[in-house]
């Protein structure tokens, strides 16, 4: 596995205008997305039909299309990662809800590491929806959510993003997961009208 200082200074040299450290950033990037692709899509209903290819190719040309971005290091980089896995697949599950006009929902299972609710489902609409309006309320704890949940980020890793201490990650960590399962609890689960 690549070191995070390798992909670190890659991205510094990157940032600095290095298009030949893009080349060597590509393939070590781009197969971490494509491990946090297969790591959500395993998690799909069966016959999901977007797949981990097509969701890493969209995120990773959203990703080096950015201009103008200094990337702070790997955890940076992930965290940016995130919010666009987490909108291609928000974007997705609308799309697919939409066509089905509520005939069924996209839903995504929940590994040991974010255990919101108790049961094995989790509607991927309601969770961005209960990120939302958590965002109203405490922008950090959702911001800390989508690292931990779509990019896959250690807590060492999101306080490192979030320019925060490790304990606080972990107490907002904890309050944020109590807040989204009292938030989703609220709502009818997925095979519900």
């Amino acid at each position: 596995m690549t070191s995070q200082h390798e992909i670190t200074a890659l991205l510094a040299e990157w940032s600095k205008g290095d298009r030949q450290a893009l080349e060597r950033l590509a393939p070590l990037v781009y197969d971490e997305l494509r491990r946090l692709a297969s790591h959500y899509l395993r998690r799909e209903r069966p016959g999901h039909t977007l797949q981990s290819t097509a969701l890493v190719h969209e995120a990773y040309l959203k990703l080096v299309g950015q201009r103008n971005v200094l990337w702070q290091n790997r955890a940076h980089f992930f965290g940016i990662a995130a919010k666009m896995i987490r909108r291609i697949l928000v974007d997705y599950a609308r799309a697919r809800s939409a066509e089905k006009r509520g005939s069924g929902k996209q839903c995504l299972s929940l590994d040991e590491a974010v255990v919101l609710l108790g049961g094995p489902n989790l509607d991927l609409l309601d969770l961005d929806d209960a990120l939302e309006k958590l965002a109203r309320i405490d922008d950090r704890q959702s911001r800390l959510v989508e690292l931990r949940f779509f990019a896959g980020l250690s807590l060492e890793e999101t306080s490192e993003v979030l320019q925060i201490s490790v304990a606080t990650a972990k107490r907002d960590w904890s309050s944020a997961k109590a807040w989204l399962w009292r938030e989703l609890q609220r709502r009818p689960p997925a095979n519900e009208p």
